[in-house]
């Protein structure tokens, strides 16, 4: 029997300066599309993918990024149709079904880089 054993590999989407303060930008890696937020009134950053499940659109890099409930969550809230999703879990925070894939990110001398899981 093998077992599958799953790795981070760390890319390098960009350089800090490069997303916008308090808002986001879309990163290709291979053939997916991931949102990448600067949330500097946090001092935090989040990456998640780009599809908002709910449409099917590209567009969550787009979206407003804020914090909602008594834990302060951080979310982002689709541009099209306002569904909103956590930056850590990715769970859909307005009620539905939907879920959205997110990753690590580490931000070492100015560069980003986003955690890609692999299984070997």
């Amino acid at each position: 029997m093998e077992i599958a054993v799953e790795t981070l590999k760390w890319i390098l989407a960009c350089t800090t300066a490069d997303v916008p303060e308090n808002g986001g930008a879309c990163v290709k890696h291979g053939d997916e599309q991931i949102a990448l937020f600067n949330f500097t009134r946090r001092n935090e950053w989040y990456a998640t993918q780009n599809l908002c499940p709910h449409k099917q659109q590209m567009a969550l890099s787009r979206g407003m990024i804020g914090s909602t409930g008594e834990e302060c969550e951080p979310k982002v809230a689709c541009p099209f149709h306002k569904k909103t999703f956590s930056l850590i879990s990715g769970e859909c925070l307005s009620g539905e079904e939907y879920e959205i894939k997110t990753y690590p990110v580490r931000i070492i001398d100015d560069k980003v880089y986003i955690g890609i899981k692999e299984t070997a």
